[in-house]
């Protein structure tokens, strides 16, 4: 029994503990996620368990979140360094100590905070000279006239020397009933309006705020910098005016309208490093009060210095310096530009260091969080940006590099938004976010409105012509995003940052326009499209590829910048001509495609019995004889060879699709299209990778397309047909082997002869008789296969009179009315007794025909001339016989896809090159080219096969 209760515990007891230990390796450690906001006000954030606890008795959370403080009249009793203790204190007329410690009674009065104050003018002692405490406090006047001149410091503690101003302007530090306080200084009358706009024109939202930063500092920036020539609140007034977009008005009191007043107040004490718009003592802001300077400004004169790509005097360097001045006007220190300072996006130093090498289009974007930004940037900073200028054996010098505000509004209107040149005013001075002007109450609040840099664009200009790499100086557009601070947490904004590089494209479009043959007439290019669109794609295609590979060769190449890429919005017409040149190629394909399914072919089989068979005839009971029969299988034999070849090509194109992609990835030469001037084919992954130019990829990618099927032609022509083996060549050989000839009718009237009439007489024998024919023709003991005596031309190119083809067509008609309505069909009539019958027909005509049996039908053997061959184009109509051109070059192939390789070479290669400008992916368009060429190739197999059933009078099924 006991035993039994011991096995029953010992069982229960690991059951459980297996709960346990699965429940132990199953726990899944989260936490809720609290932040110092959500903790309120009688509760702290603890940075150890990441939450909110809450504080002691008598405890509030401290302004950071992460403490917690004696609420207010409460001092601190014990203090560990952890925790603290509070104890109230213990009479309403004492305060508590400013190092709230301890209880002190006022001589004057307690203030909103628990704390003794002292009227104006004087400060608050707490302790003697020796520190320790007094029995009262005392509040101790500043002594504001001579010799002391002083006054309370900011905090109210101690006496400090007044401000000059006050001094300067009463012998005290009082600023006189005639005078201006403002700013904490004392001013005297002056030119400057007397009351001041301290607003924030926030235009993108129409909407303007009262700035609490422009209350407090707009009039007495500017007055300073006006009577004192205080530089520091010169530089002040400046950044308010920045703040306000550089905006110009007829208004005289706002940010800018004061800056211009004292700018122009100020005219006698001359300009700043020789530069004009540069006055003494102030920011530089502005190129000129009025409109249309711009092109005078950045296309006057080129930079001292060019750029090259290659070779020992390589420079591609962009070192630009910018001077930084805080919101208070200080200057803080020279900075170079690059690795974050101008780019908001966070990436790595590599990446953001190659924005600054020329010829790299680079571009940067990323969304950021709006509570990132309030917490990252407190107050804005203002950069004046110089581009380096470093000659040899010279000195560094410095160029300012010119502004365009895309906010900016002159008289009410955003006159840099367009692109006309004329109408911008270039200005100086950015800053990147401005938490700052938009708080409205108080310093200290939150703001209702920020404002972004969004997009930053340093563009330079290529002088036309160059030879050297010179470029005028750059442009730095900006533009920024007005952003309604409703939920930090949850509002982003999409930043970017990106370098542009440009030449005068016009003439470049001129010559390809003009090469485009713009000029022509609707109607004109309508009837080229319909009859020549073969030829017009071929046009486009030399013109888009010489396109691509100029500016391919001539950019990547070039050893002094001479040629810039176009931008991607200038690309759109190329990419308009590409889409043409594939159109038009693509209704030369299935025009081609088309006629090859519908060309009309007949095999003239010219075997002829040899003897008579004897065949018994029932009910006689006598033998009657008759010609022996004629095999049908060479026609057979022939016909299904012919079906074969139909879509051979000289390329390989699953080959083709998988070598143009492993160069293109695996090798690297995609990286030939990027837009910024290295040549590298491999790249390194922590390296910036610029976008791709379209036109460097069409290039590079038509290039190689049509390099790799270049090859392969060659290799299949060179060495293949003559090594290996030439089926066309092979087919001929056939049909003279088989004693069958083939005539095509690729057009109504003109078309392709095969000559395989056997110079044996008859090709229906047994192997020792061929094997002794071929014999024969090897040795010479025979005539030759030609059409003519003496002559070894088997294939030619016919051009047929209207009478031959009417009778064609009159012999071929009963079997072309059996697919036709069922109302023209004799139904009486045995289909395979009239296709036997129109086959035997078709073949004595035809066969008589070659033989000139038929006068009214008869024709003539002719060279073409040489002229007739260039151009493909026969000069001479046949009104009375038919022509048979010779034709060593075995044109009828043109009704194979292997007689247009280059029709269907440029087709994938414009395919191809489509698909990728379109999704940017190699792999998606080679898979889509593969597909495509399957497509075309079952359908030309397919219908192919029935069109040479239906015409050849031969059964499909023997057509496997």
């Amino acid at each position: 029994m006991a035993t039994g209760t011991l096995r029953t515990f010992v069982c229960s007891f690991s059951i459980i503990f297996l709960f346990k230990l699965n429940g132990f390796f199953c726990q899944q450690f989260s936490v809720s996620f609290q932040q110092p906001s959500d903790c309120g006000v009688d509760s702290y954030f603890d940075i150890s368990s990441l939450s909110c606890v809450k504080c002691g008795p008598n405890q509030v959370s401290s302004k950071s979140g992460l403490a917690c403080e004696c609420q207010t009249g409460f001092r601190v009793l014990v203090s560990n360094g952890a925790s603290i203790t509070c104890q109230q204190c213990p009479d309403a007329n004492q305060g508590v100590t400013q190092d709230g410690y301890g209880c002190i009674p006022c001589s004057g009065s307690v203030g909103e905070n628990g704390k003794c104050q002292c009227p104006k003018g004087s400060v608050l002692v707490e302790r003697d000279g020796n520190g320790n405490p007094l029995n009262e406090s005392r509040c101790e006047a500043c002594n504001a006239t001579e010799p002391a001149f002083s006054a309370p410091d900011r905090t109210g503690n101690r006496c400090v020397r007044c401000e000059d101003s006050f001094i300067n302007s009463s012998q005290a530090c009082v600023c006189g009933t005639s005078n201006i306080q403002a700013g904490g200084m004392c001013f005297p009358s002056n030119g400057l309006p007397t009351s001041v706009v301290p607003n924030v024109i926030f235009s993108k939202l129409a909407n303007s705020v009262l700035s609490a930063w422009f209350s407090n500092f707009m009039y007495s920036s500017a007055a300073a910098c006006l009577l004192f020539s205080n530089r520091t609140a010169c530089q002040s007034l400046g950044n308010m005016c920045v703040m306000n977009m550089h905006s110009f008005s007829t208004i005289n009191n706002d940010a800018c309208g004061l800056y211009n007043t004292v700018y122009r107040a100020t005219a006698a004490q001359g300009s700043s490093q020789d530069v004009s718009y540069w006055r003494a003592n102030l920011p530089w802001l502005y190129y000129g009060d009025q409109l249309g300077l711009a092109s005078r400004i950045i296309q006057n004169e080129p930079l001292p210095v060019g750029f090259s790509f290659k070779g020992a005097q390589k420079n591609t360097d962009i070192e630009l310096q910018a001077a930084v001045y805080s919101v208070r006007g200080e200057f803080l220190r020279w900075e170079s530009v690059g690795g974050g300072n101008l780019q908001l996006c966070p990436d790595t130093l590599t990446r953001q260091q190659s924005a600054f090498t020329f010829g790299t289009a680079y571009k940067q974007s990323c969304v950021l969080s709006v509570s990132e930004l309030l917490n990252g940037y407190p107050e804005p900073v203002f950069y004046d940006v110089f581009l380096v200028i470093q000659k040899p054996q010279e000195d560094k010098h410095l160029l300012a590099v010119p502004l365009l505000n895309i906010n900016q509004q002159f008289n009410g209107q955003f006159t840099n938004e367009g692109s006309n040149m004329n109408n911008w005013l270039l200005t100086r001075r950015l800053m990147l976010v401005d938490t700052l002007s938009g708080r409205q109450n108080s310093l200290s609040s939150s703001p209702g409105v920020i404002r972004v840099a969004s997009n930053i664009k340093i563009g330079f200009q290529l002088v036309p012509n160059t030879q050297k790499g010179q470029v005028y100086p750059p442009l730095m557009t900006v533009t920024y995003s007005d952003i309604p601070v409703t939920d930090p947490t949850t509002q982003t904004v999409t930043v970017s940052f990106s370098l542009e590089y440009t030449m005068d494209q016009e003439e470049a479009r001129v010559k390809t326009d003009v090469s485009m043959n713009n000029e022509n007439q609707f109607s004109t290019i309508m009837k080229f499209l319909v009859f020549y669109a073969g030829d017009l794609a071929n046009v486009f295609f030399i013109i888009t590829v010489g396109t691509g590979l100029y500016w391919l060769i001539f950019f990547k190449a070039q050893l002094f910048v001479s040629v810039l890429l176009p931008l991607p919005a200038q690309e759109e017409r190329f990419v308009v001509y590409v889409g043409c040149a594939f159109a038009l190629k693509t209704v030369q394909f299935l025009h081609k495609l088309f006629v090859q399914l519908s060309v009309d072919i007949f095999f003239i089989d010219w075997e002829r019995p040899r003897g008579k068979a004897s065949k018994h005839v029932e009910g006689s009971g006598e033998a009657k004889s008759q010609a022996s029969s004629v095999s049908i299988w060479r026609t057979y034999f022939v016909a299904n060879e012919w079906n074969e070849i139909q879509t051979i090509r000289k390329i390989n194109p699953t080959f083709q699709v998988i070598a143009v992609l492993f160069f293109l990835e695996v090798v690297g030469f995609s990286n030939l299209a990027l837009r910024d001037p290295s040549s590298d084919l491999r790249r390194s992954p922590e390296a910036y990778t610029p976008p791709y130019s379209l036109i460097l990829r069409y290039g590079v990618t038509s290039a190689m397309w049509l390099c790799i099927g270049l090859i392969q032609m060659i290799f299949f022509t060179v060495f293949h047909e003559r090594f290996v083996e030439d089926k066309i060549r092979q087919f001929v050989d056939l049909c003279s082997i088989s004693n069958i000839s083939v005539l095509l009718l690729s057009h109504r009237c003109f078309g392709y002869y095969i000559h395989g009439r056997s110079v044996h007489g008859h090709a229906d024998t047994n192997m020792d008789e061929m094997n002794t024919n071929l014999k024969r023709e090897a040795e010479n003991l025979c005539g030759q296969r030609g059409l003519l005596p003496n002559s070894d031309t088997q294939t030619f190119q016919i051009s047929i009179t209207n009478r031959l083809r009417v009778k064609y067509d009159r012999i071929i008609e009963p079997i072309n009315r059996r697919s036709g309505p069922s109302r023209l069909v004799d139904a009486s009539a045995n289909p395979c007794e009239q296709s036997t019958k129109a086959y035997h027909t078709m073949n004595r005509f035809l066969g008589s025909v070659i033989d000139h049996a038929h006068r009214e039908m008869d024709y003539i053997v002719k060279d073409k001339l040489l002229f007739e061959r260039l151009i493909g184009m026969e000069f001479i109509e046949p009104l009375d016989k038919s022509i048979f051109y010779n034709d060593d070059s075995h044109s009828f192939a043109d009704v194979f896809f292997y007689g247009n390789e280059a029709v269907l070479l440029i087709f994938d290669t414009l395919f191809f090159c489509v698909v990728d400008l379109g999704s940017q992916n190699f792999i998606l368009a080679a898979v889509l080219t593969y597909l495509q060429q399957l497509v075309f190739r079952l359908i030309r197999n397919g219908m192919g096969r029935r069109n040479l059933a239906s015409k050849t009078l031969v059964d499909k099924r023997f057509l496997i």
